[in-house]
């Protein structure tokens, strides 16, 4: 396999992972914090998001408004050293991606027994210790939202463990991926599937940001205080 290296072989390269070199920022980041894009059959840019598909490879920052940027900069082309057909849209099929990735674990969650759905189930849940992630629907209102989320800080500050929200699915993907009408809210417990959808869901919100930082939709420690 055959990457876009420059920076690779830092010396502050972390231990637990290459470094490559985004093609829009120039700048050297571990391999998890970007998406690599290779040249498919047909001469097209295609998306790599698990990183395992042949041939030459081009990173860009994990950020959709990095990879619209490659599009417009046409960066593609010079970082695969070849004529390609990078699609207009392809920051918005980045997302499509992440989204079907993160449903696609929580959907393997929920066949594992791992979730819990309804306000009341959830925060029952809650009441017993068992909440690893909280999940509202994107659109759900802010009264029950609030409610779930101080009971799940109270829950976490007792047993001293992190608090992890998640806001960046809707209600609609929710249900579809459970299999149940109008989930608004949802909880997962510790396991494997778990922490496999937070890790797709980690990456999703960090591609919607607009900032590279860490995007409100996930919280992964500290939720609002009443009265906040």
């Amino acid at each position: 396999m055959s990457d876009t290296k420059r920076g690779s072989m830092s010396k502050d390269a972390p231990a637990n992972g290459p470094v490559r070199t985004c093609i829009v920022t120039r700048s050297a980041r571990p391999a998890a914090e970007l998406l690599r894009f290779v040249a498919g059959p047909d001469g097209a840019v295609v998306p790599d998001l698990q990183g395992r598909l042949p041939g030459r490879g081009a990173w860009v920052t994990c950020s959709k408004m990095a990879v619209a940027d490659a599009v417009r900069r046409k960066a593609f082309a010079r970082a695969l050293e070849q004529q390609v057909a990078t699609p207009a849209d392809l920051a918005d099929r980045v997302e499509r991606l992440l989204v079907k990735r993160a449903l696609d674990t929580l959907s393997l969650a929920n066949k594992a027994g791992l979730v819990v759905t309804g306000f009341t189930r959830v925060e029952a849940a809650i009441g017993q210790g068992s909440v690893a992630v909280l999940l509202h629907g994107s659109e759900a209102a802010e009264d029950g939202r609030l409610k779930l989320d101080r009971l799940l800080d109270a829950a976490s500050r007792r047993a001293k463990k992190p608090v992890r929200v998640c806001r960046e699915l809707t209600v609609e993907q929710l249900s579809l991926a459970l299999g149940r009408p109008n989930v608004v809210h949802a909880c997962l417990s510790t396991g494997g599937a778990t922490a496999m959808f937070l890790a797709e869901v980690e990456r999703l919100a960090r591609y919607r940001s607009a900032a590279d930082l860490s995007n409100p939709g996930l919280a992964l420690a500290g939720l609002p205080q009443q009265g906040d």
